[in-house]
């Protein structure tokens, strides 16, 4: 017989929130109790979840009692104060913020590459970075295959990541441009910027703020986490964040260097293999992932995969997925799935 969890969903009023309900739902996750929670402004909204109405609930540690399974995405601040009171008692936490993920304590787990992560967990597991996710769901089978030597990302990040305000923004810069009318800017490249700039037609090689070394934090995030995920600390890679004007879909110019051959061909075959990926690279028949083709999958998306001629066992991949699913809402669950 099936058991059944309670569980709560934090933040549940937001994109990835909301994005998690429907993803318990398809998945058929086994809840008995479902609890959405959110800051005390969300609070006493409506959500219909399935054929049923749920009141939002102002989210405390009292709200965790009974819970089995705890769901967070609600920002990083709101992680480091109540996740622990979840866990403590008794709930299993899965954070989508940035808030544990480098704790050695708490593990960081795609369930596609590391899923023995979890067992490992003090009540506490961290989900990655969205781009982290893409970018090491590719990666690791060929490292599994010929070794990774050096890893270079460039990354296409949609407005999404940035929340629906933004994606809201988006839409009314580019009615505003196309109009002829003045374009406000207030949420990119974050909320409270000193400087703010307009996505609409436009580039902003910036996501989340700026550390000493010139790096922003979202290029520290995947470099660190993608380390930490393979278990490879002193893996070279760097990474460069682009936020561009897609409404939803994050893609990857991913080029790797490797300590063995691998070919073109034998890297689509092992990729094609790899759970959770979906190949599309047809060159001849222009055939290759799109965020539009990503838009509510969650699948990996990988194409355009070439020798870089440029050095010795160097490949080329293009790497597109939904960040709001498998991203974020997807991953979440899957993470809860394996502990079921």
């Amino acid at each position: 017989m099936t058991k059944n969890y309670n569980v709560a969903v934090v933040g549940a009023t937001g994109m990835v929130g909301q994005k998690m309900i429907d993803v318990l739902l398809e998945r058929q996750f086994p809840i008995s109790g479902l609890k959405l929670l959110a800051s005390a402004r969300s609070a006493d909204k409506i959500i219909k979840v399935g054929s049923n109405n749920y009141k939002v609930e102002e989210v405390s540690p009292q709200s965790f009692e009974g819970i089995d399974f705890a769901f967070f995405s609600a920002g990083g601040d709101l992680s480091k104060e109540l996740a622990p009171e979840a866990a403590k008692r008794g709930a299993v936490v899965v954070d989508n913020s940035s808030a544990f993920r480098m704790d050695k304590k708490v593990p960081l787990v795609i369930p596609e590459v590391n899923p023995e992560a979890v067992y490992s967990h003090k009540g506490i597991i961290a989900n990655p970075n969205c781009s982290t996710i893409q970018m090491v769901v590719a990666l690791n089978p060929l490292h599994d295959a010929a070794t990774l030597k050096r890893v270079v990302a460039a990354t296409y990040q949609a407005v999404s990541g940035a929340g629906k305000e933004a994606v809201e923004e988006l839409q009314e810069q580019c009615r505003a441009y196309l109009d002829g009318k003045p374009v406000k800017t207030e949420r990119i490249p974050h909320k409270g910027a000193s400087r703010t700039y307009q996505i609409a037609f436009n580039l902003i090689p910036q996501i989340d703020v700026f550390v000493d070394d010139g790096y922003c934090k979202e290029e520290i995030k995947m470099i660190q986490e993608t380390r930490k995920i393979m278990s490879l600390p002193e893996l070279p890679i760097t990474a460069t964040t682009v936020r561009v004007p897609v409404v939803n879909g994050h893609s990857i110019a991913l080029n790797i260097e490797l300590e063995k051959a691998l070919s073109a061909d034998e890297a689509r075959a092992l990729l094609e293999k790899t759970p959770g990926v979906l190949i599309a690279d047809k060159p001849g028949q222009l055939e290759y992932p799109t965020p539009l083709a990503s838009d509510g999958n969650d699948a990996v998306f990988i194409g355009r995969i070439r020798p870089d001629f440029s050095i010795t066992h160097g490949l080329n991949l293009w790497v597109v997925s939904d960040n709001i699913r498998k991203g974020a809402a997807t991953n979440s669950i899957q993470i809860a799935e394996l502990l079921l």
